[in-house]
């Protein structure tokens, strides 16, 4: 290894260290933060049955994403930012329509046989 890469490795160890010790601040700072899933959910009082259903998610995804070891990407976390501000939207959506009584009134129609 060059003389000039090994120190500019070293240096950046020593910089790593510094950080650490927390007498240097970092030049950048990545922060991922999602969306609290376990939170939403609650906050529409669904089981993780109910709630997966509701999402189109098998059980297995939204479990994996409460705990911590898998985070909603793409539309998956689009459609869960939805779902924490604005609720009545999701669920206007998902919730299945009443169904319409046909009236007695309407009127009947009499079927003929096609020849």
């Amino acid at each position: 290894m060059k003389d000039e890469l090994f120190n500019e490795l070293v240096d950046s160890i020593r910089e790593g260290g510094s950080i650490r010790r927390g007498r240097a601040l970092p030049s950048r700072a990545f922060v991922a933060d999602g969306p609290n899933i376990k939170r939403i959910r609650t906050s529409y009082k669904l089981s993780q049955d109910q709630f997966a259903a509701m999402l189109g998610i098998s059980l297995g995804t939204l479990r994996n994403w409460e705990q911590g070891r898998r985070t909603p990407e793409g539309p998956a976390r689009v459609l869960l930012q939805v779902a924490a501000s604005h609720p009545d939207a999701v669920l206007d959506v998902v919730r299945p329509a009443p169904r319409r009584q046909a009236s007695s009134s309407a009127p009947k129609t009499k079927r003929t046989a096609r020849s």
